[in-house]
């Protein structure tokens, strides 16, 4: 038979192999990655200090600790009050429970939440997404390693929108309620369910959504207000510590940045670092507006498009600590929303970049040995290195 003459179906496309290191990262390796990656962190901090005395000394973590204590035992005369509890209560659920030591158990929940936060993120967004959303950010690692709010936060709201997808509202709303009292930007994705369900007229589950959230949130106060006689202490502690910061928490797009940096430069590496974050995330903002694929995206998930733009506004107009914490904390801000920024630049950026898993692989290394670095401060590590 003349081949011309064949109809379509019985033309066979023979196409390429993909190349074995243009596939997407499976979840298996995925979680590799971030399993080596976490080792060569913990092994390059413990080169130069000792990593117990590197986590009680970072950021929050003592704070976080001290309260978990507090929470524990059920005293809570003379605490610092500082920040949102809601990780002090899963440290303190974790060390009663296991018997270890407070500063044992806020590397446990860190760490678990960090890697829940990753197998989620690749079921939802798929492996290139994840790993870039997840390894390359220094503020991450820190927080995953050392202690903070940032890894708890983050797998609780994506634990939410698994509920949200599955349409397991209630669900979703006690996840959501609970990132709230984790960090208070966690609300976004309260309105975002709140407007669906609106908008679906689903007016039961929108008044049990509600109950729950206003459950959590007095329940959350109430030790507050009986124990320390003021329900807003946790938001009350930053006027006490920060009495400089501006009046109003959130401004003009961009201003707070504009005028943190006029302020207190820094060192230059490290300006150039967080308006390297700033310029990423505002290129994936542009790209969800501008995307077709993106704007596809966020109508097949409302919920998690409402929190990603209320969240983007937030952190661009964001006032805090009069001003500092505007551009100097700004990659540590943008962590939650970094999925969002990947998913929709992905597709926009070169393919030997965003489609060779040796490309991924160097990258989370490197940014995990250097986050231990940053860690301890970069000059402290010269130092050490030169002596």
């Amino acid at each position: 038979m003349n081949p011309s003459l064949q109809s379509e179906a019985e033309i066979t496309v023979v196409r390429p192999p993909v190349s074995f290191w243009k596939r997407e990262p499976g979840l298996r390796e995925t979680i590799l990655i971030w399993a080596i990656c976490a080792v060569v962190f913990i092994a390059v901090a413990s080169a130069f200090r000792p990593y117990r005395s590197l986590v009680m000394d970072f950021g929050d973590t003592g704070a976080y600790v001290q309260i978990a204590e507090a929470i524990g035992s059920w005293s809570f005369s003379g605490i610092h009050v500082k920040q949102f509890w809601g990780v002090s209560y899963a440290v303190a659920v974790v060390y009663r429970l296991t018997g270890v030591s407070a500063a044992t158990a806020i590397l446990i929940v860190c760490s678990a939440s960090s890697l829940l936060a990753l197998v989620l993120a690749h079921r939802f967004w798929g492996g290139w997404v994840a790993l870039f959303a997840l390894t390359l950010n220094f503020d991450w690692w820190q927080r995953s390693l050392l202690g903070g709010s940032e890894p708890l936060f983050v797998a609780l709201l994506f634990a939410s929108f698994l509920m949200v997808r599955k349409e397991r509202w209630l669900w979703a709303a006690l996840l959501t309620s609970l990132a709230t009292v984790t960090r208070p930007l966690g609300i976004f994705l309260l309105v975002g369910i709140g407007v669906v369900l609106l908008f679906r007229r689903q007016w039961l589950r929108f008044a049990l959504s509600t109950l729950i959230g206003v459950v959590v949130g007095t329940l959350y106060i109430l030790p507050l207000k009986l124990y320390l006689h003021d329900p807003l202490a946790t938001v009350h502690s930053y006027e006490r510590v920060h009495p400089a910061a501006t009046s109003s928490l959130f401004g003009i797009p961009f201003y707070s940045i504009i005028v943190s940096t006029l302020r207190n430069r820094g060192p230059w590496t490290n300006v150039a670092l967080t308006f390297g974050w700033i310029f990423l995330v505002l290129a994936g903002s542009i790209a969800m507006v501008a995307t077709r694929q993106f704007r596809d995206y966020a109508r097949s998930h409302p919920s998690e498009a409402i929190f990603a733009g209320l969240y983007l506004v937030s952190i661009y107009c964001y006032n805090g600590e009069g001003y500092y914490w505007s551009r100097a904390e700004f990659p540590r801000f943008a962590i939650p929303i970094l999925p969002f920024v990947f998913l929709a630049l992905l597709p926009c950026l070169p393919r030997w970049l965003v489609n060779d898993r040796r490309v991924i692989w160097i990258l989370a290394l490197v940014s995990s040995a250097l986050a231990a670095c940053s860690a301890l401060g970069i000059q402290n590590v010269l130092a050490r290195l030169r002596g």
